[in-house]
Order: structure tokens, then sequence, then C-alpha cells
């Protein structure tokens, strides 16, 4: 049996620590806390398991690839951050399931919108949910999204 991801964070924590590898601690310190804030959020009534887990480091790491752009104009005043960024989302992207490539995806949609009775941009969200439903997280939804509009809109 495997160990539980919460389990497998502790594990990391631990040897972060004795390694003195102070940049993995205090990521792994900020998702632990991004998880307890969830847990004591108000209204919250299921348990942390896995998949609560695995959202809290996917929401983690959609904020830091936004904020990489912003520490990228930033140009040199940004590097430090940048380089801190990277590292967290690499680190994030370990436990999320592989994403689709572009390419991928687009054929993916594609396939979705030849299935289509009408080729029109309005049917957008039926074809992202389609897709969605078909390859869960491993599909980006704003690239989805972007890919499934621009292909309604060329008719194609």
């Amino acid at each position: 049996m495997s160990a539980s991801l919460e389990q497998t964070l502790r594990e990391q924590l631990t040897a972060s620590i004795r390694a003195k590898d102070l940049q993995t601690a205090n990521l792994i310190r900020m998702i632990n806390t991004k998880v307890m804030e969830r847990r004591t959020a108000k209204g919250f009534t299921g348990t942390v398991d896995d998949a609560l887990i695995l959202d809290v480091i996917a929401t983690y790491k959609k904020q830091m690839e936004k904020a990489r752009a912003d520490f990228a104009n930033a140009g040199e005043r940004g590097k430090e951050q940048l380089a801190e960024i990277d590292f967290e989302v690499k680190w994030c992207a370990g436990f999320l399931p592989t994403q689709l490539s572009e390419a991928e995806l687009r054929a993916a949609i594609a396939a979705v919108i030849a299935e289509l009775p009408q080729k029109d941009p309005k049917m957008a969200g039926r074809v992202i949910g389609a897709v969605k439903k078909a390859h869960g997280d491993r599909a980006d939804a704003a690239l989805t999204k972007r890919i499934a509009e621009e292909l309604l809109a060329a008719g194609t």
C-alpha cells in the first residue's frame, strides 16, 4: 500500500529539514499551511485526503505561474524571486499529473468539435466540458478554453 500524500509531505519535510534544504522545507510548510486553511475554512465538511492536497498543490502552482510573469517583467530585480518560483513550480509539478501538450489538447478539442452538430462559438462550454471529462486534470482549463474558442471561431 502506498503512503498517503499527507504522509509523503511529512516525510519530505523531515528529510529536507535534516538536509538543511530550507527552500524545500519552506515550500512544504506553505503547502501544509494552505491545506490547514482549507481544513479550517467555514463550511468545510470534507476530510483531508489526497484529492484535497493535490487541489491545494495545483492551485498553488497556478498562482506561482501567474506570479512568474510579473517577476519576469521586473528584469534584474525579479531574478532571485524568479528562480524561487521556478523551483516551486517544478516541485509542485512532481505531484501533479502530467499536462497534455498543446498539440495533444488541440487534437482532443478538434475531435470533440468534429462530433458537434454545429460549429458555433457558443458551443465552447460544451467542448470544454467534454475535454475536461475525458482528460480530467491533465487538460489545463485556460488553455482548453482558448483553443476551443479559437477552433470554433475558425469553424474547424
